[in-house]
């Protein structure tokens, strides 16, 4: 398999890895998209969670099978409940895919738990001697899942990037209290777009891979890493085989999935495996007040000159998502050349806009749609009062943009299955969660955690309780403009 730019260019599966984004600045896609075949998504009813995500995986990444089924069963073996996403059934027709029982309590700890196997395989396959530095610059759960993943390996550095005010406490106090000598933690001044666009730079810099270089390391960039984006692709294969599984469907039936559309990929993920033969029906993109992709399906133009509203599901607080440039390529007919001068428009004016056969196509696959701060506590209230569960932030916004989708449907059309995401841990979000369900505010964390537990009997993660008390690590704060400095700093 090979992978191409968005903005050009063609490389091995083993680049793609390591390098994480083109020099251009663009994002590596696959050349094309494998298919399932019948006789594998009858093979993969039968399999656990990790087989699932070794044929997916293998159908991307050429690296040795057995080696990468150990990997993956070595990563999802501390997820609690023996299930890295099970599938929760709410109502009739209604599940939630939860995705949090990681070691950090989120969606993340799927893909960064096999992340330094393919770094590590991609590397050997290439012949590269220097020392990799891994370069994170993301929301809290990201960072935090990417910190845990390989606090301790002493042949890797980990350079980590958080948005300063874009995390809620309980993430901020796992980021800062995270162990390992070969990590570091930094708070950006400004949003994660300023955090991000820090990376991005230094990732496109040949001087700062040339210092770096000359220091003995090799960069490889995280965010937007395929190797990141294609272990996402397996949960939405292990849903739709789950509800085969459960009786709940026959296979070849259409599911509707709703997912928050931040920077983790799942939004994209979710039309790869579309693309690769996943009977998916409408893929529902949920924004919060922010509206980054929604105000795109509505009108068919992207403007990121507008304000960015701080709100509790922190990780949508975003203008431009971080793997958004891959729709962008997939809905111009994946050329190149026009996805460069898009993201040119969007650099030098703030905005652009699409040709109406790409909004029409946007719209065959994809619904869009945003939930405002009190759309999104009603529906995580509601949502409690009736069903007894308890979601994140997160998960609030793609069930509220789930039932406004729900709404806009004829009365007569045809409703298949509808599998909402659930990326977080409500525990997570503490304090947020405890305003949704009962009106009250703490400003302590942890107050926030107990009240939860005692209101709604949802086990609290052990994880969480066991950094507490744990001492503050990380301390730094910088703007965008000194990340190098601070990873210069680091290294020594």
């Amino acid at each position: 398999m090979y992978f191409i730019g968005t903005r050009g260019g063609r490389v091995t599966a083993a680049e793609a890895v390591v390098r994480g984004v083109a020099l251009d600045g663009g994002l590596y896609v696959p050349e094309y998209f494998p298919h399932v075949s019948e006789e594998e998504f009858e093979a993969m009813l039968g399999m656990d969670y990790a087989e699932r995500a070794a044929l997916i995986l293998g159908k991307y990444f050429e690296f040795d099978g057995e080696e990468t089924l150990t990997a993956l069963k070595a990563a999802y073996a501390g997820f609690e409940g023996g299930d890295p996403a099970p599938l929760i059934r709410t109502d009739e027709g209604l599940y939630l895919l939860e995705l949090f029982h990681g070691p950090t309590c989120a969606a993340a700890d799927l893909t960064l738990g096999i992340f330094p196997y393919l770094l590590q395989a991609s590397r050997k396959a290439l012949g590269i001697g220097q020392s990799p530095l891994v370069l994170v610059a993301a929301e809290g759960d990201a960072c935090k899942a990417a910190l845990e993943r390989f606090s301790g390996d002493a042949a890797v550095r980990v350079a980590a990037f958080y948005p300063e005010e874009g995390v809620s406490k309980m993430q901020k106090l796992q980021i800062c209290t995270q162990d390992g000598e070969n990590l570091e933690a930094v708070a950006v001044r400004g949003s994660y777009d300023d955090c991000r666009s820090g990376a991005e730079k230094i990732a496109a810099s040949a001087a700062c891979r040339e210092q770096l270089g000359a220091r003995g390391f090799a960069l490889t960039a995280a965010d937007a890493n395929f190797a990141l984006l294609a272990p996402q692709i397996v949960c939405f294969f292990s849903a739709y085989c789950d509800l085969v599984a459960m009786g709940q469907i026959k296979r070849g039936d259409v599911v509707d999935f709703s997912i928050p559309a931040d920077n983790s990929g799942l939004l994209i993920a979710a039309y790869y495996a579309k693309k690769m033969g996943l009977p998916a029906g409408t893929i529902v993109g949920a924004s919060n007040k922010n509206c980054a992709v929604a105000d795109l399906w509505k009108h068919g133009t992207f403007n990121r000159n507008r304000p960015l509203f701080r709100t509790m599901s922190s990780a949508l607080d975003l203008l431009v998502p971080c793997g958004f440039e891959r729709l962008i390529f997939e809905l111009s007919g994946r050329n190149a050349a026009l996805t460069q001068e898009r993201m040119a428009q969007l650099a030098a004016a703030g905005k652009f806009t699409v040709r109406a056969e790409e909004l029409s196509a946007f719209r065959r696959d994809f619904f869009a749609g945003a939930s405002s701060e009190d759309d999104t506590v009603e529906c995580v209230y509601d949502f409690f009062e009736e069903f007894g569960y308890p979601m994140d932030p997160h998960t609030g916004v793609a069930m509220s943009v789930a039932r406004k989708y729900a709404q806009s449907l004829p009365e007569d059309a045809h409703r298949p299955p509808m599998v909402v995401t659930a990326a977080a841990s409500p525990y997570k979000f503490p304090q947020d969660v405890l305003y949704a369900l009962t009106g009250n505010d703490v400003k302590d964390s942890y107050k926030g955690v107990k009240r939860i537990h005692l209101l709604t009997a949802m086990k609290v993660p052990e994880s969480l309780k066991a950094i507490r008390y744990k001492p503050i690590r990380f301390k730094s704060t910088v703007s965008a403009e000194k990340m190098f400095e601070a990873i210069l700093a680091f290294l020594g």
